[in-house]
């Protein structure tokens, strides 16, 4: 089962169901400080690297209706009935299934000493960890690192590709969507755990990541004049930080990088 990956995740939202033909194409509601302007109508990308604008605008509209039907309820009530502490817990567990794919591609991407800190967490958290449920790290374990196979195929060589809204998967380009398939047949703990299991895992992943960002994709859509392109420019941001090709670690979600563009 394909790891949800945590900014494919915090953009559930933009991806969980195919994009439907609608006749308003290829155009965006914006919302200005005094109420709502008229949609916003997409001639030509806005960005070089999203050649496919006017159809991903679609896919983000469609799967907004979606969110807004089931995913993000579904969140606010697994916030509600299921308290922090459990929701930590049943985190941790799914941080800890996922150790072997991220030691196995810490080893592609020639990082061997990283491969094996990370075969020690999965050891000690799986054990005094009791399964993971208790990460180690704080009492001074290995940390936790973010490896897939979206950055092996960086470190090789392979081009970003044009931007891509994915229906399910949210914000990503050629590289990254391959990426996210190939990482989740590269754990050999999916091999091992019924297809039942495997997807229950998926969504629960998904699920517990939404919860965590719900005040921050209310504020990107209710507060962004095109939420389009700001969704697009965090996803760039923060996947350009994990591949190292930026130092800043952080995003400013108040940004607002697609103002212009929707004031065009």
């Amino acid at each position: 089962m394909p790891r949800i990956t945590p900014l494919l995740a915090l953009c559930l939202a933009s991806g969980l169901a195919a994009c439907a033909a609608q006749p308003n194409a290829g155009r965006q509601m914006v919302a200005s400080a005094n109420g709502t302007i008229p949609p916003m109508q997409v001639t030509a990308p806005t960005d070089p690297t999203d050649p496919l604008e006017a159809t991903n605008r679609r896919v983000l509209d469609f799967n907004f209706t979606v969110d807004d039907a089931a995913i993000r309820p579904a969140a606010v009530f697994y916030r509600n009935s299921v308290g922090s502490w459990t929701r930590t817990r049943i985190r941790n567990v799914l941080n800890n299934l996922n150790e072997p794919a991220v030691a196995a591609n810490s080893l592609l991407q020639g990082r061997p000493l990283e491969s094996a800190q990370t075969v020690l967490r999965f050891v000690f958290n799986s054990t005094a960890g009791l399964g993971g449920m208790f990460d180690l790290e704080q009492f001074g374990g290995p940390p936790r690192l973010e490896r897939d196979f979206g950055q092996t195929l960086y470190r090789w060589g392979l081009p970003d590709g044009p931007y891509l809204m994915v229906p399910v998967l949210g914000p990503s380009n050629p590289r990254e969507l391959t990426g996210s398939v190939v990482n989740g047949f590269m754990n050999p703990i999916s091999y091992f755990i019924p297809l039942g299991a495997n997807l229950g895992r998926g969504a629960v992943e998904g699920l517990d990541v939404r919860e965590r960002n719900i005040e921050t994709l209310d504020e990107i859509r209710n507060g962004s004049l095109d939420p389009y392109a700001r969704l697009r420019s965090l996803w760039q941001q923060h996947r350009d930080s994990e591949l190292g090709r930026t130092t800043t670690d952080s995003l400013d979600v108040l940004d607002d990088p697609g103002a212009p563009a929707a004031r065009r």
